[in-house]
């Protein structure tokens, strides 16, 4: 639920249910403005939303955010004009990806992917999200994918002037889906450093897998992971072990595979806890083992080990190397954050969710 408002919060505000409103109304100092009751993504009957008044009040007048002492940049998420929302899981996928290669240059701060997707389906302004995500540049574009062919464009603004930076069109077939993706990173990153080295552009485009069918069973399968319920979990799994039948080498298919039975476990949504948790651990390690050079897989492959088998110094060593590798992987600060926590070490936690850059 708090997933599903947070996608249809605008940007800056706290939105909360009628539900939780009712466990907390007179007990904390923040008031709670209704906001009506909205229609919430794969829920038959409406939400009664509530909003509280020093966020929803403060976003005309809030400051704007610093800049960081490095280039940055957000990448929002990307139109699909392809005419049918079953392709949306695609457009996300390509967008995640340029996130992903951007996040590996050390010189440039990238924001997450959960804050740029507050924007998702809204019209924006790129002055404004340059305020509130404290971000220099903006990357915005669209993505059509029909007959077999697939078109991506992008353009890339400077948020403060909304100068035009760069702009530009990619075709390719449906199998040249890879070589666009790194020509679109590419192109950003010459626009923001004509100097950058060969050889660095060269580091930043590995690809997770060569096999498009698994890449596209692995982009559905986080689709439904990112719906947040027990049926997106379904879903998921055995799209993800489709993922890593059509290639037994793709790492971070095994990361997140793991990271699905996690994540049935922490809700209580296990059906066969004596089969799912050896088999989480099982895939966890095998992610790790095939690529240590994988953040998604070093970073996944560390929750299951920590929350299941309890292996806490082996899961920090692998986090502390997924972030050496993406030092703006927020997922990974996240988990690193909950280890010192769970460790009793508040202020250890408070550094990796400043070092990882709250958005």
């Amino acid at each position: 639920m708090a997933t599903r408002l947070e996608q249809i919060a605008e940007p800056g505000t706290v939105y909360i249910s009628g539900k939780v409103f009712e466990e907390i109304e007179g007990k904390l100092p923040t008031h709670f403005d209704f906001v009506g009751e909205q229609a919430v993504k794969n829920l038959t009957r409406p939400v009664r939303v509530y909003a509280a008044r020093a966020a929803s009040g403060a976003r005309a007048g809030t400051k704007a955010l610093p800049l960081p002492d490095k280039p940055s940049i957000a990448v929002l998420p990307f139109t699909n004009l392809s005419g049918d929302p079953e392709q949306e899981y695609f457009a996300d996928g390509v967008v995640e990806e340029i996130i992903t290669a951007l996040s590996r240059f050390r010189w440039l701060f990238v924001i997450a992917r959960n804050s740029s997707l507050a924007y998702k389906g809204k019209p924006t302004d790129v002055k404004q999200v340059g305020r509130e995500l404290g971000v220099r540049y903006v990357l915005e574009g669209t993505f059509r994918k029909a007959a077999g062919r697939v078109r991506i464009t992008g353009q890339l603004i400077e948020a403060s002037t909304g100068h035009h930076v760069w702009g530009d069109r990619f075709d390719g077939r449906l199998e040249d889906l890879f070589a666009l993706q790194d020509e679109v990173t590419s192109s950003v990153v010459g626009a923001l450093a004509p100097r950058l080295q060969e050889a660095e552009i060269e580091r930043v485009q590995r690809k997770p897998t060569e096999s498009l069918d698994a890449y596209e069973n692995y982009l559905r399968g986080l689709a439904g992971i990112n719906r947040g319920t027990e049926a997106g979990l379904v879903e998921a799994l055995p799209l993800l072990y489709r993922a890593i039948e059509l290639d037994p080498q793709f790492a971070s298919a095994y990361g997140v595979l793991a990271e699905t039975y996690t994540a049935r476990l922490a809700n209580g949504w296990t059906l066969d806890a004596e089969r799912e948790l050896p088999e989480a651990l099982r895939l966890a390690r095998k992610g790790i083992e095939l690529d240590r050079n994988d953040p998604v897989a070093l970073a996944y492959g560390r929750l299951v080990l920590y929350y299941i088998a309890h292996e806490f110094e082996n899961g920090v060593a692998f986090i502390r190397q997924a972030l050496e590798l993406n030092p703006n992987f927020a997922a990974a600060w996240d988990f690193l954050g909950f280890n010192d926590l769970y460790q009793g070490d508040p202020e250890g936690c408070h550094r990796a969710s400043v070092s990882g850059h709250a958005p």
